[in-house]
């Protein structure tokens, strides 16, 4: 190994850990976790459920990283990999929405009395439409 090599190794690694870092404050101070917790009932399950988002990371990074096909599990394993990644980053942005009081603050500006769960439902719905339509389309190339 290069002198060379060896600085890209440590500067790669160095810049993806403080991204991580970045990312998992960022859940930390949105207290995502234990508002999945209390949500579901399950707060004696907070380790077990940090553990797996930390396990499941990890184990993407490194599909990313050496661009590991999961050709074992064709499409089920697909639909259940989307299946969590959007209930993760849906949880996410639900988690942050309801930590900055945007939702109230829509709905009094709006002077929406009834109805916020349709709202909040025909958002998600939108972006589960335009995700879809942007990778069947091959949107991305």
């Amino acid at each position: 190994m290069s002198a060379r090599q060896i600085i890209l190794f440590f500067a790669g690694f160095s810049g993806g850990a403080v991204v991580a870092a970045g990312v998992y404050a960022f859940i930390t101070v949105l207290g995502l976790i234990p508002r999945l917790a209390a949500r579901t009932r399950t707060a004696s399950q907070v380790k077990r459920y940090e553990n797996w988002i930390v396990l499941g990371s990890l184990f993407g990074n490194l599909v990313n990283l050496f661009g590991l096909s999961l050709r074992w599990g064709g499409w089920p394993l697909m639909l259940l990999w989307g299946l969590c990644s959007g209930i993760f980053v849906g949880s996410l942005v639900m988690s942050l929405a309801e930590t900055l009081d945007t939702i109230p603050t829509i709905s009094r500006r709006i002077r929406l009395a009834v109805g916020i769960q349709y709202v909040i439902a025909g958002i998600g719905l939108g972006k589960t439409v335009g995700a879809l339509v942007y990778f069947f389309y091959n949107i991305a190339a």
